[in-house]
């Protein structure tokens, strides 16, 4: 056996964990199915919290299913739960009225999303909302007799001609023929379509065609949704409807999109966030954000918070309505600058930020009741952690912090509950004071199968590198015995920049399953993930290889000299998105890997700008292709380029309508290695988009894993 220092595996833990797993299973994969999470909590005023309970259910085919249900239960006695409504797959946009006797939602109805109403004394939710547009997002008006919503706009559904010059060459808006009988949705033709007469007829048979989607007409630049293309531009606009009578009336109009909307403490106007702007809505990525002020009884629109250089997300009244709290983000450096939130006074006047020094990506905003204070979540470090500002100083302190991550939260009076993600259990419900002393669990949605079931945990470790802190863990495997070698796995979070840790609930299963495999599992945060901030998120600039490749291999190496149990001989790797190309670099310089799995990545960046929706991470990360320089820094970063130096087994995985990463880049790695001759398998998943491993379809998910611990099973040996 080779010789390591500083062990860090005492003989009683090894005896102590081998026990352990001897009277418990490992988590199976199949138990994907068994995981309930809980979310987006709301206190009521007579001292009960409603959450929505989402979980997966077999149907008569045995295919699983995706559900929720919005569920009650009593702070004071968590055994009195009440579950409000039947098994839905579309439920969202949670929102309890003021007095706390009803919640909207948005659910579909007739084909489009629309707001109801679930009376929490009993009774059926209603459908309140019958928009031509749809609805969602409801927000109640301080006096509960209201409900904004916002309602989506089909750009040839828009009055009037655009602002911006019409992208077709040699076309103007409005031209085609029969343009006003299609917009209306009408079938008359003023124009007779005939591919044989004249020019003017000739465009109303093209024309009808393009209505039909048969061609679709493409004049914009991002033409690329996540599962197909979305060459219509839409806007986001803003309406109320009374609760009592449902009248309902448009606020916003025209060619601007509106988000993030609240009320005035009087209801007497809306604020929101939105882009002004007579350019082509493709360029307002690159624009700085306004708040503007929405009159409900005249719909009058002004600019309410402008500062050059910034973008606003949102801005909302304190409760007693003398502190407006604004989100938003410094654009001198857009794709890399951290968030902002910060206090200004109810006209939006002496706008303070109070988060510059924090430093993180930060969201979920809520005041306290009493107006002093505000409490915000932000990916730190591993975990995401549960802060508080005091308005007044901008004072920031950690309320819940740690391996451990708050997913959703609500404050109300002295109580604080929320969503938390520990290594023990991915998700349930708890309830503390406001300072998160006094935790008390509410929800044991997962607790009886996980009472079963053996759980990995993971230990921290950090190392410097170049100027930068990064942090690594380690997962043991399932019966570990002293003196005996396990194979591992190195995995990789994608992003780039994304963040892993302890707190972080997308692979809770995945990792548990392996690690029950019996692979240990070293998993790392390289320079460009979130959770440290700009400096190190920007550290990957114009170096997606080299740099964060070091960053995993160095944890790896860590890893293997402070623990004996891991085998260096035998050591496999995977990664998704970014870490799928990632584990194409790596695999193109580095031989030490027995197997490896590149997962719907991107391998020839040049390609990728005009293959995947993510596109600009190009632009963002190097510059455009036909700048002075950037096509070598591309060529150089490409994995494609050293496809030649490619030994280690390699699968690969795709989902067939992937426009995120584009699926033509995994069929340019694979072609590459068959030509190539090298050991290479193809997995490609039908009907499935990026979001495969987390949202897709439940047996798929499954599949996918499975064949994962299938093809590193070839290539490793277990001790017996």
């Amino acid at each position: 056996m080779r010789l390591k220092r500083n062990a860090l595996i005492p003989v009683f833990l090894l005896c102590f964990g081998f026990a352990q797993a001897q009277d418990k299973k490992p988590v199976q994969l199949s138990d994907l199915t068994k995981i309930v999470t809980v979310g987006d909590p709301e206190i009521t005023p007579d001292g009960q919290v409603i959450f929505v309970k989402s979980y997966m259910e077999a149907g008569k085919d045995g295919a699983y299913d995706y559900k929720s249900q919005v569920v009650r239960v009593s702070l004071a006695d968590p055994s009195q739960t009440q579950v409000l409504n039947s098994p839905s797959y579309d439920l969202s946009g949670f929102a309890l009225s003021p007095d706390g006797k009803s919640l909207a939602f948005t659910k579909s109805w007739e084909g489009k999303p629309q707001i109801w109403i679930l009376p929490l004394n009993g009774g059926e939710a209603q459908v309140l909302t019958s928009e031509k547009d749809g609805a969602s997002s409801p927000v109640w008006s301080p006096d509960g007799k209201k409900i904004l919503f916002s309602f989506s706009v089909p750009l040839t559904a828009m009055e009037g001609t655009p602002p911006w010059e019409n992208p077709r060459p040699g076309r103007i808006y409005g031209d085609e023929p029969n343009y006003a009988a299609a917009k209306e949705g009408k079938g008359e033709e003023s124009t007779k379509a005939d591919m044989d007469g004249s020019l003017d007829e000739l465009r109303a048979w093209l024309a009808k065609n393009a209505s039909k989607n048969n061609p679709r007409v493409i004049d914009r630049l991002n033409f690329l949704g996540e599962n197909g293309l979305s060459t219509n531009i839409s806007y986001r606009h803003l309406g109320v409807i009374d609760v009592a009578t449902k009248k309902s009336s448009k606020l916003t109009s025209g060619y601007q999109s509106f988000g993030s909307a609240s009320w005035s403490p009087d209801g007497s106007f809306v604020l929101a966030s939105s882009v002004k702007s007579e350019e082509h809505p493709d360029l307002s990525f690159e624009l700085d954000s306004e708040i503007f002020k929405i009159n409900v009884a005249d719909q009058a629109v002004s600019v309410f918070l402008t500062q050059e250089g910034y973008r606003f997300s949102e801005a909302t009244f304190s409760p007693d309505g003398k502190m407006l709290l604004v989100s938003g983000q410094d654009t001198e450096d857009r794709s890399f600058n951290q968030s902002l939130i910060g206090v200004a006074k109810p006209d939006g006047s002496g706008l303070k930020w109070f988060t510059e020094k924090l430093d993180r990506r930060l969201g979920g905003t809520k005041w306290t009741d009493d107006s002093k204070a505000i409490y915000f979540t932000g990916a730190n470090q591993g975990g995401v952690t549960l802060y508080r500002a005091e308005a007044s100083s901008g004072k920031i302190s950690e309320v819940i912090t740690g391996p451990v991550g708050v997913n959703s939260f609500d404050v109300h009076g002295s109580q604080l509950v929320y969503a938390l993600t520990k290594v023990a259990d991915p998700s349930e419900l708890y309830v503390a004071d406001l300072a998160g002393k006094g935790e008390k669990q509410l929800t044991n949605y997962n607790t009886a199968w996980l009472a079963e079931r053996w759980v990995s945990q993971p230990e921290a470790g950090q190392f410097e590198q170049d100027g930068f802190q990064v942090d690594y863990w380690v997962m043991p495997p399932f019966g570990l015995k002293e003196g005996t070698e396990y194979p591992t796995l190195l995995e990789m979070h994608g992003g780039p920049t994304a963040m892993w840790g302890p707190g972080e609930s997308s692979m809770w299963h995945e990792f548990q399953v392996l690690a029950g495999r019996g692979y240990g599992i070293v998993y790392a945060n390289p320079r460009g993930s979130g959770g440290y901030g700009k400096h190190f998120q920007r550290g990957n600039y114009r170096d997606w290889g080299d740099g964060p490749a070091k960053d995993v291999l160095t944890a790896l190496d860590k890893a293997v000299e402070k623990y004996e149990w891991i085998d260096e001989d035998q050591l496999v790797l995977t990664g998704g998105s970014y870490a799928g190309y990632l584990t194409a670099w790596i695999v193109g310089h580095d031989h030490r890997f027995k197997a490896a799995l590149a997962q719907r990545g991107v391998y020839d960046l040049t390609f990728f700008m005009g293959e995947g929706n993510a596109w600009r991470l190009v632009p963002n990360y190097f510059g455009y292709p036909w700048e002075e320089g950037v096509k070598e820094i591309l060529e150089y970063n490409s994995p494609q380029t050293y496809v030649a130096n490619i030994q280690t087994p390699l699968m690969i995985f795709h989902g067939d309508v992937d426009l995120r990463t584009g699926v033509r880049q995994s069929e340019l790695l694979y072609k590459s290695l068959k030509i190539l001759g090298k050991p290479v398998e193809y997995i490609r998943y039908p009907d499935e988009g990026h979001e495969l491993s987390r949202s897709g379809n439940i047996n798929r998910r499954m599949d996918r894993i499975g064949r994962i611990v299938e093809f590193f099973e070839r290539y490793v040996t277990h001790p017996n």
